[in-house]
């Protein structure tokens, strides 16, 4: 019997040790390293009947072919958008998100949408739970097999017999290779299963979807060269106690990571929000002082989101700062520009600040639409339902342009806004606007145009 190797790994980076040492030298975090045992037989996980592609040769940079890749239509509006059109036939999508946020049930979901053959391999449902789940989304599906396993050789075999186009792993924490005598979950088990399913992704051109676990932290769990070694890093957040959940890119190699996509989670599964703005924007009859409209972009889509802002006398002696959605460091600023250009003295007040929909926006473009929603709930008075922002606020107290101004406008134009208020150096050339654009420079022109 061969002697038993062992080898010892850093459980946050995946560095890898001949001995145990206090602090990983990699990442700096200290007691992460733990001995795993790493016996590798020599073979070959994937034994594929692809035919042996010809060595590649260099070609001069004219030669290559520049056309544009295949994708697979998913059917799904906004995770095509996520992807960047679709997906890529031979790539490798990692999904990460809390648990019981909807992973499990998007991928499913999507397994019974695709006109393609699916394999959907579960290695934490049985069979019977997930005919449950599926009976809610689409029963009638003929091109979806469902396939509970853990061990990746039992999958391959599999594999060869279905021959299917798509093939999903909920989750790659639970695979295991025989080829490496560690416990599922391990830091090699994760490397050597996923390394294993992206030689049969790139051999066979069929493209695998894994689902990840995340960590308390929120980053997904195991070595972060897992990151590094798939195409497309997806990650499903939200809250569970509310119906609606955002899909982004941290990593995509076919397309932007600054797409969003919005569902809302219902009985019969995901339903794909087109229209974001009806779930950022509350429907109220009444207008309240506190609140004011944005007009920003995540990725090529134009989002409407609502600012929430509440000023009160601060009761003890040091006043609170607090945001949900917002950098805490630019409100501070924004506070301190009002307060030393307009003359407002909020430095004895405290100031929440809220963007509703549970979304976080960096977008510098929002920052009119916050001193509109401050300046509001400070002099108690409402801002109209009907009027929106789009500027950056600088330090001199000036509004600032902001790019692709006139989608912005469009957008509110569409969403029924009579008001948008934009920075006086933005050029909007857009002809037959049916919304009144209001030009402004400096803060205390808002405040002229909006309090009087």
């Amino acid at each position: 019997m061969a002697k038993l190797k062992t080898t010892f790994f850093c459980q946050n980076c995946g560095a890898q040790y001949a001995k145990w040492q206090g602090q990983c030298n990699a990442c700096k975090e200290w007691n992460t390293i733990v001995e795993e045992i790493i016996q590798k037989e020599e073979k070959v996980a994937w034994k594929g009947t692809v035919e042996v592609k010809k060595a590649p040769k260099p070609l001069k940079i004219r030669e290559i072919d520049s056309a544009q890749e295949i994708r697979l239509n998913t059917g799904d509006g906004e995770l095509n958008r996520v992807l960047g059109g679709g997906i890529v036939p031979g790539s490798v999508i990692l999904l990460g998100g809390e648990p019981g946020i909807g992973k499990s049930t998007l991928l499913l979901q999507l397994s019974l949408m695709l006109p393609y053959k699916t394999l959907y391999v579960s290695g934490e449902e049985s069979q019977k739970q997930i005919k449950m789940r599926a009976e809610r989304i689409n029963p009638n599906n003929e091109s979806c097999f469902v396939l509970t396993e853990t061990k990746t050789q039992n999958i391959f075999r599999q594999i060869q017999e279905v021959d299917p186009e798509i093939l999903i792993i909920d989750s790659i924490q639970t695979l295991h290779t025989d080829y490496i005598e560690s416990t599922a979950g391990s830091i090699s088990q994760i490397r050597e299963c996923t390394a294993e399913l992206i030689k049969f992704a790139k051999e066979t051109n069929v493209p695998v979807i894994l689902i990840g676990h995340i960590t308390k932290d929120g980053n997904i769990a195991g070595p972060k060269i897992l990151e590094h070694m798939v195409d497309t890093v997806l990650q499903f957040e939200g809250d569970r106690n509310h119906v609606y959940r955002i899909l982004r890119a941290l990593k995509n190699r076919f397309g932007s990571t600054a797409e969003l996509g919005i569902y809302e989670m219902q009985g019969s599964g995901l339903r794909e929000v087109t229209n974001p703005s009806e779930i950022l924007i509350s429907h109220r009859e009444e207008e309240l002082s506190g609140t004011a409209i944005a007009s920003t972009l995540e990725g090529m889509r134009p989002l409407m989101i609502e600012i929430q802002a509440l000023v009160s006398t601060a009761v003890y002696g040091t006043p609170q700062r607090s945001t949900t959605g917002y950098n805490a460091k630019r409100l501070n600023m924004i506070l301190a520009v009002l307060e030393k250009r307009a003359g407002f003295r909020l430095g004895t007040k405290d100031v929440f600040l809220n963007v509703t929909g549970g979304i976080s926006v960096d977008d510098p473009a929002i920052d009119l639409a916050v001193v509109g929603a401050i300046l509001s709930s400070n002099e108690d008075i409402a801002v109209g339902k009907e009027v929106c922002f789009a500027g950056e606020v600088g330090l001199s107290g000036e509004i600032r342009p902001v790019n692709r101004i006139e989608q912005r406008i469009q957008e509110a134009e569409k969403l029924g806004f009579t008001t948008i208020f934009v920075s006086k150096y933005n050029k909007v050339t857009l002809p037959n606007l049916k919304i009144r654009v209001v030009l402004v420079s400096k803060i205390e022109e808002v405040v002229s145009e909006l309090f009087g």
